[in-house]
């Protein structure tokens, strides 16, 4: 059987078009046919055809020209019907992209073969573009790399490609550009997602208890290489690495194998490593304060993430997102926005990218309660001149959402450790995160 794969069949020649039926709906295939290779376009999309049978050779519109009409509208698999001296142009239009040609009279067998192979092919072809689709659905990344430029796109095509992966991939961009946002995302899309994902700032470790973080102590404490076993450590701020353990962390990255602090034995730990940095990193190692060869064991796979003013068509997009965001967590409305809003939204510069944006949305919903406040107004003002929580609803949002803030922060985003740090469950802890818009990432890369 063909799995009732879908074949439409175009030649001039009445005989051949039923002698073709015939045997294809024998085989097991939904047969259809034209005697010409006009409005062709309508009925591929009308019965979502697999396969398109067509001759060369035709009055009006002829196979090839067929071929270049549908180039840049249909994925359907071509297969030509050529005669003898028709060959050099059919191998054209393979080259040209058509899936193969039969040269007339063909062997049944070769041609229902041939078919059932291009109509298997688009079939997976389509498989694959509907899950690329959910993946992205489910991951939300079109709610977190929010956008619809050039750059913001490709680069939610490229984190799931990258998903099913294993390579490290390094993430550069400046700060506030959502760079944990894309290491959760590869994580939460690979096979690993079931498996730990481990994030520590660099920035954020004391010198002297680096290495007492990453590789654990011997019977006292696990390290981020052993938390993080069979998932994803995201290692954030690169260039904050002591020299003295880069040279450490490079040899785990080749043999897989750690040692904690005080201990003669070795562990393995299959991780993938998600790391980031500034554009600033390549200058240390040029300085020689970051290892060239860790250098390039991390970044087999780069990742460069836009700063928000090189995608600045975005920025009325996301600014109505994160209205409608700050302004349900606050139970209020959502601010109104001008033109004049929009205009200066558009002349900033956004040194701190979605992250001074999302900061600016909150202050333009908490100001808004007292009344209309312009963009330009909001970018004059202090933060602590307009942001003041006037109820006591939004008092305690506001304190809340600062103490999670600092707890997050201490306790590099060890979620375990920052309920215990709060006195309250990690279910809780995950509820409040959620209610209150708190964005893990924007805290640990400040």
């Amino acid at each position: 059987m063909a799995n009732d794969y879908r074949i439409l069949v175009i030649d001039d020649d009445r005989e051949m078009r039923e002698s073709l039926t015939h045997l294809l709906t024998k085989a097991g295939f939904e047969v259809s046919s034209l005697s010409r290779a006009q409005n062709v376009e309508a009925q591929l999309l009308a019965q979502n055809t697999d396969v398109l049978l067509c001759d060369v050779r035709m009055p009006g519109v002829t196979g090839i020209e067929l071929q270049a009409q549908l180039q840049e509208t249909s994925d359907i698999p071509l297969v030509l019907m050529t005669a003898h001296g028709d060959i050099a142009m059919a191998v054209e239009a393979i080259h040209n992209g058509a899936y193969s040609f039969l040269e007339k009279p063909f062997d049944p067998r070769r041609l229902l073969k041939l078919l059932e192979n291009a109509a298997l092919r688009h079939r997976l072809s389509q498989k694959t573009a509907r899950l690329t689709e959910r993946l992205t659905e489910l991951s939300g990344l079109d709610r977190i790399m929010i956008g619809d430029t050039e750059q913001i796109t490709a680069l939610r095509t490229e984190i799931v490609d990258l998903a099913a992966t294993q390579p490290n991939v390094m993430l550069l961009g400046e700060t506030g550009t959502g760079k944990e946002l894309v290491a959760r995302a590869l994580h939460d899309l690979g096979p690993r997602a079931a498996e730990p994902f481990i994030a520590i700032n660099c920035a954020a470790i004391p010198v002297l208890r680096f290495e007492e973080m990453v590789f654990g102590i011997e019977g006292q404490s696990s390290g981020v290489f052993a938390q993080a076993e069979g998932g994803t450590l995201f290692i954030d701020e690169l260039g904050a690495i002591p020299l003295e353990a880069q040279a450490k962390l490079l040899r785990f990255i080749e043999t897989k194998e750690f040692a904690p602090l005080g201990s003669a034995t070795t562990r393995q730990a299959d991780i993938r490593i998600v790391s980031a940095a500034n554009d600033k990193l390549q200058m240390a190692v040029d300085a020689g304060e970051f290892r060239e060869d860790l250098f390039f064991r991390l970044n087999t796979i780069i990742l460069n993430l836009p700063p928000l003013r090189e995608r600045l068509d975005d920025v009325p997009l996301l600014y109505r997102h994160y209205l409608g965001v700050f302004a349900a967590i606050y139970e209020t409305g959502i601010p109104h926005q001008t033109s004049d809003d929009t205009a200066i939204l558009l002349a900033h510069d956004w040194p701190g990218n979605v992250r001074e944006l999302r900061s600016l949305c909150e202050r333009h919903v908490l100001a808004a309660r007292r009344g209309d406040v312009s963009v330009r107004e909001l970018l004059l003002y202090p933060a602590n001149e307009v942001s003041a929580p006037e109820t006591l609803r939004e008092a305690v949002a506001a304190f809340e959402r600062e103490l999670i803030g600092k707890a997050l922060t201490s306790q590099g985003g060890r979620m375990d450790d920052v309920a215990d740090a709060l006195g309250i469950g990690r279910r809780t802890l995950n509820e409040k995160i959620v209610k209150l818009g708190i964005e893990k990432s924007t805290l640990l890369e400040s």
